[in-house]
């Protein structure tokens, strides 16, 4: 049926003078379309016999030639019969044997080809097992999508590692991207601290430089009137000597004295070694901003929390701070900064290194560091704060009083037995300290932060066992303290 309608077709668009498919076919007005070139050919003839007019080769009616148009339907049909007709003879010439001309049908196994009737009769593939290309087909079409499912697993794969590469890429990026602002960060941070030891240096020279001219001064103005009354004693004597002899020892006893008397005191400032100590930048200083730096690596956020309800003591909404909010009078303590108030951090730890920082800066009072519960206590007030009882902490205390919460031998008599402290001496009060605890190598480390990291104290060798939690307690002082973020 399709191959009758082409055939129709084909007679439609078939140019009756030459009787191919239409080239360049033109129309005319009658309807009948033709070859260019053959319907230019035939005005031709058709003017010379008929003198000077063209007709239709099919219908005889007359047409002008310069009326003729181009027919672009026609010409888009001719076209695909042209591709239906080509696809056709390939598949024709793909269907037959190309040594025999001869229908493909058979399918050699042991060659995998598929061959005609007398292939399969010749010396090439005699003997060869040979079957039916319907019989072999659904074995084969199994295999293959086999292995287009394989490899399409295979481009599964490919599309998951160049996932993650893209990935590992962004990571890089993001990573060199910290790297470069940490880099930054620090290095700006090292030049403050250089500008700031630069400027205290020269400000120190200058104050030396203002002292010792202010010396050289008062001991030049000394100098002066030692010799003015040089010069008065040596002019007294020379006078004394060019004049007569009433004139030269009138007197004369009491200018020997003075002479005699006179000693000429060198200046206090020349007595000093006037030498200028050019001081460089305290390593130690730079190392305690490194080792800061090196902690921060290790930040971890978490959140507060009170052991025990109290009244007295609130946190924010964000749990990041805490403050009392009146003094307790119930305290009898000799340490009038002291109330009895927990604090924890919300994570806990149990291995690994882990820092943060807290913001004391408007307290006058305050302890911190870490609580790991080793045994229960009921001891109260500071006599809890022990290692030994799983204290590690530090603390302030009278506004200016710091504190280290040591296990001693050495205690208070009565009435309290509380173990003695150790007093830190600190150069610079910290506004905010850092806090350093490394579960594994037993250590726990107080930062100064508001001075460059230097160490404020360091526990050793400590016997952690169990869960350890950041500790807190805001004191007396109403003041708050605040977990500081690692972006502040």
């Amino acid at each position: 049926m399709a191959s009758e309608i082409l055939v129709e077709i084909k007679e439609e668009v078939t140019c009756p003078i030459c009787l191919e498919l239409l080239t360049e076919p033109l129309s005319l007005d009658c309807g009948h379309s033709f070859c260019q070139a053959c319907i230019t050919t035939n005005s031709r003839q058709s003017m010379i016999r008929q003198e000077g007019e063209s007709s239709c080769p099919v219908c005889r009616i007359t047409y002008q030639p310069e009326k003729l148009r181009p027919n672009r339907h026609v010409a888009s049909i001719v076209e695909a019969l042209r591709k239906v007709k080509l696809n056709t003879e390939e598949e024709l010439k793909r269907d037959l044997c190309e040594r025999h001309g001869e229908k493909l049908l058979l399918f050699c196994k042991e060659d995998e080809k598929i061959i005609c009737w007398l292939c399969e009769r010749s010396q090439e593939h005699r003997g060869h097992p040979t079957f039916l290309m319907e019989e072999v087909a659904q074995e084969y079409k199994e295999n293959l999508q086999a292995t287009v499912d394989r490899l399409r697993g295979e481009q599964q794969k490919a599309e998951e590692w160049g996932s993650d590469i893209r990935e590992q890429r962004t990571s890089w990026k993001n990573k060199i991207q910290n790297g470069n602002k940490f880099v930054q960060y620090y290095y700006k941070q090292l030049r403050g601290i250089l500008d700031s030891e630069e400027q205290k240096e020269l400000q120190r020279l200058e104050k030396e430089e203002g002292d010792n001219l202010d010396d050289l001064a008062q001991a030049e103005s000394e100098l002066v009137q030692q010799g003015q009354l040089l010069t008065d004693l040596i002019s007294d004597l020379e006078h004394r000597l060019q004049g007569s002899t009433v004139e030269m020892l009138q007197d004369v006893k009491s200018i020997i004295k003075r002479s005699q008397t006179f000693i000429l005191r060198k200046p206090e400032a020349l007595s000093k070694k006037q030498r200028t100590v050019i001081r460089v930048p305290d390593l130690k200083m730079l190392q305690a901003f490194m080792e800061l730096t090196d902690a921060r690596q290790y930040w971890v956020h978490f959140t507060l929390s009170l052991l025990k309800n109290d009244p007295d003591v609130a946190i924010s909404l964000d749990q990041r701070q805490v403050k009392v909010l009146r003094w307790s009078t119930t305290d009898t303590l000799p340490e009038n900064d002291y109330q009895d108030c927990d604090v924890l951090g919300s994570r806990f730890i149990t291995s690994g290194k882990h820092y943060w920082e807290i913001d004391v800066s408007e307290k006058r009072a305050w302890i911190l560091g870490v609580y790991c519960a080793k045994r229960i206590s009921f001891q109260q007030g500071y006599s809890k704060y022990q290692p030994q009882l799983g204290y590690w902490v530090i603390g302030l205390q009278n506004q200016f009083e710091y504190k280290a919460f040591v296990d001693s031998a050495t205690y208070n008599s009565w009435p309290y037995n509380i173990p003695s402290p150790r007093t830190l001496t600190l150069t610079v009060p910290p506004r905010r300290v850092g806090v350093f605890l490394d579960y594994n190598a037993g250590t726990l480390s107080f930062l100064n932060v508001t001075n460059n990291g230097f160490l404020i104290y360091k526990f050793s060798a400590c016997s952690f066992s169990g869960e350890c939690f950041p500790y807190f307690n805001p004191m007396k002082c109403t003041g708050p303290m605040t977990l500081c973020s690692s972006s502040s």
